[in-house]
């Protein structure tokens, strides 16, 4: 287990929210997050909307939330806790590792993607590295991830001056699923060149030159939602 530092308990303690739907998670979370003399946690919520609220309360200074959860899904409720408190870090601790999901998370606002597999050692490292101001994502796409949002954030993109047709969305939202051409074709009833030539639609309309960077761009418009991803 990680250990806190000398200065531990001469500092402000890093006070944390957990919030998760599964309450054997988060109480043996809880738990073992105490046992660091730098971090107390301060709240424990069982679904998005309670996690807005105890942020909101508390003003912890990170908050660990899961990407999948009941009532208020964690991306929406990282964007409404971010606008609330913009001090707090947001953590996103998933099961899934899917390139949307994280996406999704840091295009909210979040500063760090984990996955629950992380051994307490890493998580703890990570709280402390959040709430010092700097980004922690999941190893494995990292590299990918980061190229894709400094295109997306530093390159100039032109306003999407029309919106996209039903069509468009129901073809965006099967792509957001993983679904090849081929698939969507099938599940539509319509030819392939017809998914493609949709897609270059969207890339036109959206400004970006790839599905992941679409998806990304549409969640963070509000053209899609979590529940249209895998």
């Amino acid at each position: 287990m990680s250990t806190a530092s000398s200065k531990g308990n001469a500092t402000a303690k890093i006070k944390l929210l957990i919030a998760d739907d599964h309450p054997v998670f988060c109480e043996g979370l809880s738990l073992l997050l105490k046992e660091e003399s730098d971090l107390e946690v301060v709240a424990v919520a069982k679904d998005g909307q309670e996690a807005v609220s105890l942020a909101k309360e508390h003003l912890p200074d990170v908050v660990i939330l899961d990407v999948a959860m009941p009532k208020l899904n964690g991306v929406e409720a990282t964007k409404q806790i971010k606008a609330a408190c913009p001090n707090t870090a947001i953590m996103a601790l998933s099961a899934y590792g899917y390139e949307s999901y994280m996406l999704a998370a840091i295009g909210a606002g979040a500063t760090a993607y984990l996955l629950k597999t992380e051994d307490l050692g890493e998580l703890v490292d990570a709280i402390r590295v959040v709430h010092a101001g700097q980004t922690v994502l999941d190893p494995i796409v990292a590299d990918k991830l980061l190229s894709r949002l400094a295109y997306t954030t530093g390159s100039p993109r032109p306003k999407a001056t029309h919106q996209l047709q039903e069509r468009e969305l129901e073809i965006l939202r099967l792509g957001a699923r993983g679904m090849s051409n081929k698939q969507i074709a099938a599940e539509l009833f319509i030819s392939e060149r017809t998914v493609q030539t949709h897609f270059a639609n969207i890339f036109r309309k959206l400004g970006v030159s790839s599905r992941t960077e679409a998806v990304f761009y549409a969640l963070r418009q509000d053209l899609i939602t979590l529940n249209d991803l895998p």
